[in-house]
């Protein structure tokens, strides 16, 4: 691998460093000219209490037993934002939707615990209508894996040929019963975009929102995920459990929402709705997992 496609850092990377370079011209991309294998490690993170603690309170989620399965995943995006940003990228971060998580937690993380983030392209494939790259985060302490992601990002256009779709790609129907319903106040995106270094416009001004063709501004999808998982039944902190979401469309602040959810092997199948529109905004399941394997063991691909 090119050395500049490996970066490693010993501290958090800095938002402003990367984003510095996102305002240039694209090569575009083609079925000769794909996303680059970069790699992205962060050695030796701590979790901060007062962090930690700001965390909770804009989720909702609780920490008494070991972090959040989602902790990681908002922590953590960090790398995937500096892949996207990347030199070498073929496409700007602007263009780039989230749309799919499937998050693996192999064993309880202690609030006190040491790790290291380590982010790569692990797959990637040209669709009908636009192209999708998958980024794998690993966590690891002592060399043991800790927690694992898939994170899905879609580009719309046209690439060339389009290939197989990814076995991931499809949404669950999900019908349940209305377990929750509640208020999504504005005013959370910087807060929030300091965890994931996630500064994109999209979420922070209605005006940039409108621009681009939304409504307003929106929540990162993150945060609707912790605040869905947090009215969802508790799992035991000290099962292996994973978290699967598709998010079919931007959550907007101010908005009122419901979550249903039913019952299903080892956990809890949940989708979100926005007040005012039946299709949901997020799909997922929540369980325990009893097997040893690997993400990426799903898409065929070495571990």
């Amino acid at each position: 691998m090119a050395e500049n496609l490996k970066l490693e850092f010993d501290r958090r990377p800095s938002v402003y460093a990367f984003m510095r370079g996102t305002l240039r011209r694209y090569p575009g991309l083609s079925v000769a000219n794909g996303f680059p294998p970069v790699r992205v490690s962060w050695r030796r993170h701590r979790v901060d209490p007062n962090e930690l603690g700001r965390f909770l309170r804009l989720t909702g989620l609780h920490a008494e037993a070991g972090l959040p399965i989602l902790y990681p995943h908002v922590f953590g995006f960090v790398l995937q934002m500096v892949i996207l940003t990347h030199p070498a990228l073929p496409l700007p971060i602007w263009g780039a939707l989230q749309t799919r998580n499937h998050l693996l937690q192999h064993r309880a993380i202690p609030l006190g615990a040491t790790f290291d983030f380590e982010t790569r392209v692990a797959d990637q494939r040209i669709l009908e209508k636009g192209a999708e790259v998958d980024l794998h985060t690993a966590v690891r302490a002592r060399d043991e894996l800790l927690w694992e992601s898939l994170n899905t990002f879609y580009y719309r256009g046209r690439f060339g040929e389009a290939g197989k779709a990814s076995p991931l790609a499809r949404t669950p129907d999900i019908a349940g019963e209305e377990i929750a319903r509640w208020r999504l106040p504005a005013k959370t995106g910087l807060r929030f975009a300091r965890f994931t270094g996630d500064y994109n416009p999209l979420h922070l001004w209605d005006w940039y929102a409108r621009w681009v063709g939304f409504r307003g501004a929106f929540y990162h999808p993150q945060l609707v995920l912790g605040q869905c998982v947090a009215r969802l039944p508790a799992i035991d902190p000290m099962w292996p459990q994973r978290l699967d979401a598709w998010l079919k469309g931007p959550v907007y602040y101010n908005s009122d929402v419901s979550l249903r959810a039913t019952a299903e092997a080892g956990g809890t199948a949940f989708a979100l709705l926005v007040h005012g529109d039946d299709r949901p905004a997020v799909a997922g399941h929540r369980r325990r997992e009893a097997t040893a394997g690997g993400l990426l063991g799903e898409l065929h691909l070495p571990a």
